[in-house]
């Protein structure tokens, strides 16, 4: 019967095995960067495929998650086209979504490019959390283009996962807080925190964040793209935020080895009833 080891091990096997060091930092910060996973070529391709879709989409760009103004989006991304299948298959990526949630499955797939003066996001988490390690997302943000201050770098709270949990903008909490981790809360989440950092990055170059960990986008200040692939995956027990079932495709489906499909937790359109 599959799990997720033995699909890990089909897949990629040891390829990309975090190092004791990497774990640490991912488990005491919250992030893991992973240096050149993809080549130059490689972003080059996906940068060209992301321009090709969002032409296509247009304002609906990102629809079937949802659309942002002033960010042209694409999801469903694998059922679009082949070109991002490597993702699927990086095992640097499997290796940190493996340690942070144990059994898994693809969660989202999702395109974003803030344009000039736009992107700038609130403080917030991906998941909810019930405890303090109630670890559901893991989230790997895989850039086409150099990111740093200028064009909109992600902003992160290092060690923040540890803390109280930030949801939505609107959604304070989602525990009981004492009156000290209340004092912990920013006053203002579209502001700059006293301990956030940008994590700067080479196209092919990937940090894995784990959802709990505050962080947003920042805005892109010279207009320079910034274009990136947010590679989400969550706990099996937990629900998909693009349900790959649904949108199945018989191209993707031909694609698919038995262990991709128990990653994006779907069967073949054959067996469906």
């Amino acid at each position: 019967m599959m799990d997720f080891r033995s699909a890990l091990d089909q897949i990629c096997g040891a390829d990309g095995a975090l190092s004791d060091e990497q774990k640490r930092h991912f488990d005491e910060q919250g992030y893991v960067i992973l240096p050149n996973v993809f080549s130059p070529e490689q972003c080059r391709r996906f940068a060209a495929e992301f321009d090709r879709l969002s032409a296509i989409e247009g304002a609906e760009g990102g629809k079937e998650v949802h659309t942002e103004a002033g960010a042209p989006r694409v999801s469903n991304v694998f059922n679009k086209t082949d070109v991002f299948d490597v993702c699927l298959r990086s095992g640097p990526i499997l290796h940190a979504a493996y340690h942070l949630l144990g059994d898994l499955k693809l969660h989202g797939a999702n395109m974003r490019n803030p344009l000039k003066g736009q992107g700038h996001q609130n403080l917030h988490s991906d998941a909810p959390k019930e405890s303090q390690r109630d670890w559901r997302v893991a989230n790997a943000l895989i850039p086409f283009d150099d990111m740093d201050r200028t064009n909109g770098a992600t902003r992160v709270v290092p060690g923040s996962h540890l803390w109280p949990a930030l949801t939505s903008p609107d959604s304070p909490v989602t525990m009981q807080l004492t009156e000290a981790e209340q004092s912990m809360l920013p006053k203002d989440r579209a502001a700059r925190h006293p301990r956030q950092i940008e994590v700067e990055l080479r196209a092919g170059d990937v940090v894995v964040i784990n959802g709990a960990l505050w962080h947003g986008g920042t805005l892109n200040e010279s207009g320079r793209n910034r274009r990136m692939l947010h590679l989400s995956f969550t706990r099996r027990d937990l629900p998909q935020q693009l349900v790959q079932q649904d949108y199945l495709t018989p191209g993707f489906q031909q694609r698919l080895t038995p262990a991709l499909h128990y990653l994006l937790d779907t069967h073949p359109l054959s067996s469906a009833a």
